[in-house]
């Protein structure tokens, strides 16, 4: 279901306003909390791509000021093994029909936002294998469902790191991971207005987000994203369940 004239120029800076206020607030959950509406919103392939070119963005600026605690060593297997599966995770939502791509997009932000809500803990999972899984999965994910922190999230929390340590590495990949994705699937197809509606609301929202983030309790924040998402990915789930009947 795509929605255009001006009702779905105002959904649209309504998703991305609130992804991004989410994203500033908590640290994670921009793609997690907008992707299911947007691609609900433009479609799955224009939908992803938008959260790949926005999700890259908003990690950009903020390892700007969290660079120096980038962890070089453990990105490096992470970074390279999304960019073996990000080529797959594109081929993906270029070919599958819409209903089964819903159902993957929105099977995988469920099973996604389920397992980060658990805390998963796996040993094997913490070390040189676990990066290399948890960035093939994540680059697979992030290109064909636009939501690639999730195996990163399982990762870090199986190698014992904490929140200060997560926060900028998991930005350094997703500034690479998105590249990637863009490069594979390349720019969503928006008019002229529609990017600067996006642009003012990415702003727009991390202004927000900052402001929020001293009032708010950081624990009441994240489940307040988790649970926006897993019912996103639930209402994907469902809408192509009823695509294919």
């Amino acid at each position: 279901m795509t929605t255009n004239g001006w009702p779905g120029d105002v959904l649209l800076t309504a998703i991305v306003l609130l992804g991004s206020s989410v994203q500033w607030l908590t640290g994670m959950g921009f793609a997690l909390v907008s992707v299911p509406a947007l691609i609900l919103l433009l479609g799955p392939a224009q939908g992803v791509v938008l959260a790949n070119c926005a999700s890259g963005a908003i990690c950009l600026v903020g390892l700007a000021s969290g660079w120096r605690l980038v962890r070089p060593a453990a990105m490096l297997p992470l970074c390279a093994a999304a960019a073996c599966t990000v080529p797959a995770g594109a081929w993906t939502t270029r070919h599958l029909p819409q209903a089964w791509l819903l159902l993957l997009m929105g099977g995988l932000v469920t099973c996604a936002v389920l397992l980060v809500m658990r805390g998963l803990r796996v040993p094997a999972l913490g070390g040189t294998k676990g990066a290399v899984a948890a960035g093939a999965t994540g680059g697979f994910m992030n290109a064909a469902a636009g939501v690639g922190g999730p195996p990163v999230s399982l990762y870090a929390l199986n190698a014992g790191w904490t929140v200060r340590e997560f926060v900028p590495n998991a930005m350094f990949y997703g500034v690479f991971v998105n590249v990637f994705s863009v490069a594979a699937n390349g720019l969503p197809q928006l008019s002229p207005p529609r990017w600067v509606a996006v642009l003012a609301a990415m702003s727009v929202g991390g202004l927000i987000g900052r402001a929020l983030a001293s009032r708010v309790p950081e624990r009441r924040a994240r489940t307040l994203v988790l649970l926006l998402a897993l019912t996103g990915g639930i209402t994907t789930l469902g809408k192509g369940l009823w695509g294919m009947w």
